[in-house]
């Protein structure tokens, strides 16, 4: 034990027996006298308890501690109690751990973990790129069918206007040749010249379609 620690059991035992006679059961728990002593880690206090109950200072009851010596640890001073010794079979299974590394260790399995988390970030973050690019490119293809058909319909209603014109200017036609052929007042047309003219627009209006 060193000098710290030896303070730190012997402050320990100065307060429990500041609240305890020898022979009777210590009522608050060893944690409270550690905040006391101004311990902030429970396992400082621990420690000072194991180190009592180690040299027959304290002994454990029932989850309480009796107070069974106050006077103070002597430097050099040795437990009474030993510590328990580990089982054979305990030393002897990690002792097989440590000869036979290949078998994986939390570390590894947990490193393993990561690595494929990591592995499978990656491809969520790929998947999520294309979806984005997919979805971009159908809304540019649902534009340009939009567009595609707003020109379709404008050159359908084109096509129309003109046949209408072009029907139009054939009955004007018509109406005029028969009535130049029926006044006699100039040279009259055939019907051979009148299937010409007519030709002739049809061809133009096909062409203009």
């Amino acid at each position: 034990m060193n000098q710290e620690s030896l303070e730190r059991a012997n402050a320990f035992l100065a307060a429990v027996a500041a609240r305890v006679a020898p022979g009777e059961l210590l009522e608050v728990s060893p944690a409270d006298i550690g905040r006391d002593l101004g311990l902030a880690e429970p396992l400082a206090a621990a420690r000072a308890v194991r180190a009592l109950l180690a040299r027959r200072r304290l002994e454990a009851v029932d989850g309480k501690y009796r107070l069974l010596d106050p006077r103070p640890i002597e430097p050099g001073e040795r437990e009474q109690i030993p510590r328990p010794r580990r089982p054979k079979r305990t030393r002897e299974r990690r002792a097989s751990r440590q000869e036979a590394p290949s078998h994986p260790t939390y570390s590894d399995v947990g490193r393993e973990a990561i690595e494929r988390l990591i592995e499978l970030g990656r491809e969520v973050a790929t998947l999520r790129a294309t979806l984005r690019t997919t979805r971009e490119e159908a809304r540019l293809a649902r534009e340009a069918r939009d567009e595609a058909e707003r020109q379709a319909q404008s050159l359908a209603g084109r096509v129309r206007d003109l046949e209408a014109r072009a029907e139009m200017a054939e009955s004007n036609l018509r109406t005029l040749l028969a009535a130049a052929r029926g006044s006699g007042r100039e040279v009259p047309v055939g019907d051979s010249e009148m299937e010409a003219i007519l030709g002739v627009l049809k061809s133009e209006r096909e062409g203009s379609g």
